[in-house]
Parts: structure tokens; C-alpha cells; sequence
């Protein structure tokens, strides 16, 4: 089994993609009530201050910073998935492996993180949470499209381009 390497730094900020097992549904947007829920629940108990977040059909980008001392992203995108699962009381396609580990198969087994390490890369993963459903063609501009932060933002009126902590 492979060794995933993940930098477990407490109270930054990271870059997630993660993805549903199966690439090109709009499952994620048809249940946004569910997928909001899920979010809702996770970060009551375990908070994060969520600088950006984009749902997509089948994907979802977010950059989340953690509470200081905190570094335990892992097992908030785990409830987030279950919670999710649970709700929709769908099943993907399941192997034996899955099956043994009472996995739904709904999501990819991994996700994908990035440390951020500086306010640049921060603006950066913004800016791509923000624009992603333009460029996958669902937008002709990041506002249009309704399952995004940047309309908290805009009701706001704050930058779109939060502060966020760097690790050296």
C-alpha cells in the first residue's frame, strides 16, 4: 500500500481537490442541500475558517486555514464525505477492498492537498476555487455560477483575496 506523504502543519492554510469516484455527474450540485449540511455539521465541530470553496458537478476546490494547533484536515474531509454519503444513500461502484471497509465507493479513496505556503500561492488557490466553473464551461464568469464563495464575498464587500497565514 502506498505511503501517502501529507504536511500536517497546525493552524495553516490548505489548497483541496477533492473529487466524486465517478468523473462527469452532477451529483454534487443536484444534492447541494446535502453537501451544505454536511459542511455545516463537519465545521461545527471541527472549525475551520473557509477562505474559499467552489462545488462543481463532481468536484469541489476549497481552501480552508485551520485553528491553530490544528492540523487534522483529514479527518474533517472524511466526515464531510461520510455525512454526505449517508444523507444521499447512494453507492458507487464498489471493489471487494471497499466492500471489506464499509466504503460507499461515492468518492475517490484520496483527495488532493496543498500546503500554502505564501500569500501569493494563497491568492492563487483563490482565484483557481473561484474561477474553476468558467473554465470547466459552466460559467461565463465566476459570479454567474451559484455554488461558490465568491458570493459571500461580494455580499460582503470584502476582498476576494483574503489574508492568509503563511508557513515559513
Amino acid at each position: 500500500m502506498p505511503n501517502y506523504r501529507r504536511l500536517r502543519v497546525p493552524g495553516a492554510t490548505y489548497f483541496f481537490t477533492v473529487h466524486l469516484a465517478e468523473r462527469g455527474g452532477t451529483l454534487l450540485t443536484d444534492r447541494i442541500d446535502l453537501l451544505r449540511e454536511a459542511y455545516r455539521l463537519t465545521v461545527a465541530e471541527q472549525p475551520v475558517r473557509c477562505d474559499a470553496m467552489v462545488v462543481l458537478p463532481d468536484h469541489i476546490h476549497a481552501v480552508w486555514t485551520l485553528p491553530a494547533g490544528d492540523a487534522d484536515f483529514s479527518r474533517r474531509w472524511q466526515k464531510l464525505k461520510g455525512r454526505f454519503t449517508h444523507a444521499t444513500g447512494l453507492r458507487g461502484l464498489q471493489s471487494p477492498s471497499m466492500v471489506e471497509k464499509r466504503e460507499a465507493g461515492l468518492w475517490q479513496r484520496r483527495f488532493w492537498e496543498h500546503l500554502i505556503r505564501d500569500a501569493e500561492e494563497g491568492r492563487r488557490a483563490v482565484a483557481h476555487c473561484l474561477s474553476d466553473p468558467v473554465r470547466h464551461g459552466l460559467a461565463t464568469k465566476a459570479e454567474d455560477w451559484p455554488f461558490s464563495t465568491i458570493h459571500r464575498d461580494l455580499r460582503a464587500k470584502v476582498d476576494k483575496t483574503p489574508t492568509l497565514r503563511a508557513v515559513a
